[in-house]
């Protein structure tokens, strides 16, 4: 019994080349599916946090009105920065430097770029009080809703 479990140990001395040329083909194309899902993640995680600049900064303004007898006129990105200190004005990697335009007493823009998609999300406050969310993508990009070049609403 002995002999016929060392003959039967010495016969199985491992994995042919072709067993493990279908691993290494299997393991390639697992990672062909990961690698660009993981990497549209990351665009998703960019364009998210320039919308959320963006949304921010509009709240920063509405509290700046507020403060300054409900006037928008004087309003800067460092300004805002000093109401919510977690506004970035600083050109970082999640979103490129805050712009902030106002255009009326009563009205304004905020626009915040993603910094590897390039996609601009604005919010557009309207003499009426209403709010425009709008997208503009190079072309090419994918942040927009329905990955168009403009968009009215995100």
């Amino acid at each position: 019994m002995l002999k016929s479990l060392r003959q039967r140990t010495g016969d199985e001395g491992g994995f042919t080349l072709i067993e493990l040329l279908v691993v290494i083909l299997i393991i390639g194309i697992l990672a062909a599916i990961a690698i660009p899902a993981f990497l549209s993640q990351k665009s998703k995680a960019y364009d998210s946090s320039a919308k959320t600049l963006a949304q921010t900064a509009q709240t920063a303004m509405e509290t700046y009105a507020t403060e300054s007898g409900e006037e928008y006129k004087g309003a800067t990105a460092q300004k805002l920065k000093g109401i919510e200190p977690s506004i970035n004005t600083s050109n970082a990697n999640e979103a490129k430097l805050l712009q902030v335009t106002v255009t009326g007493s009563n009205e304004y823009k905020v626009e915040a770029e993603a910094a590897n998609t390039k996609d601009v999300y604005t919010i557009t406050r309207k003499s009426t009080g209403e709010l425009e969310h709008t997208c503009k993508a190079p072309s090419g990009g994918t942040g927009c809703p329905g990955h168009k070049e403009t968009s009215t609403s995100w």
